[in-house]
């Protein structure tokens, strides 16, 4: 299950991982580090360009991770590796490294300050950081739609650790600045998530996401109202290219400052 889930949300980000991989301009010469790796599919693309260079993954999933490696080994890099842990206490070697990448991985921190200026000890004076993280939740159709979708009148947490903990620029330009950061700019990504080729596939798929399991788990739920719901939704937002839903994302990128 693990397995699908990690090639379900690469498929559901595929126009997201074009513009990341785009922007992130990786050198032949960089070491690369990769926060909240996932299945390590920008760690991979990265270790495809940082031929002279490395790259290392960090996620908390054992499970991820092991995909991560299996994938890496099929196609022969041997220039990226992987590490379980918390980037918020992982020890990293000081100044280790040119260019920090994200995508999606550093919302979910219980204290970002103290992840940010433990990233930012690991950068070298003028490292570049390139993360993509989502915009307000209200900008995100993907998960107002499918929250409405399953349990009415309720919304997610507006608490640090969600996925739209750094959707205010101003928040995030400011924890940065204040862990070693300069130079902080934010550029608008507005593309689709990609949740099937038709309703049958996303239907199957959805349920076993996390966006899905926590609203079914209330207990005032009635789950098979909420599938029907859920189906109904489905095939309002089927078009050409399969299911999709309106989403919007920034692409924040800094420099790690020479003195801090």
């Amino acid at each position: 299950m693990v397995l699908n889930c990690a090639a379900f949300y690469d498929a559901e980000l595929r126009r997201h991982n074009e513009v990341f991989r785009a922007a992130v301009k990786v050198g032949t010469r960089d070491r690369v580090l990769d926060i909240g790796c996932g299945s390590g599919q920008s760690s991979r693309d990265a270790a495809r360009v940082a031929v002279e260079g490395s790259v290392l993954g960090v996620d908390v999933s054992a499970e991820m991770l092991e995909i991560a490696r299996k994938c890496s080994a099929k196609e022969g890099l041997r220039n990226v590796a992987f590490e379980r842990g918390d980037a918020q206490l992982l020890v990293f070697p000081p100044a280790g490294f040119d260019l920090c990448i994200s995508r999606f991985g550093v919302m979910f921190f219980a204290d970002p300050a103290a992840a940010f200026a433990n990233i930012a000890r690991a950068m070298r004076p003028g490292a570049r950081l390139v993360w993509m993280v989502w915009q307000c939740q209200d900008r995100n159709e993907w998960a107002t739609a499918i929250q409405r979708a399953i349990a009415p009148g309720t919304a997610i947490s507006g608490g640090a650790a969600t996925p739209f903990s750094l959707g205010d620029p101003a928040i995030t330009a400011e924890i940065l600045g204040a862990s070693g950061f300069v130079s902080v700019d934010f550029a608008e990504v507005h593309e689709p998530v990609f949740y099937g080729q038709d309703v049958d596939a996303a239907y199957d798929a959805l349920p076993d996401l996390q966006l899905m399991k926590d609203p079914l788990a209330r207990a005032d739920v009635d789950v098979d109202a909420a599938l029907r719901r859920l189906r109904d939704l489905l095939d309002a937002h089927l078009t050409a290219d399969g299911v999709l839903f309106d989403s919007r994302a920034w692409i924040v990128t800094a420099f790690r400052a020479s003195r801090w």
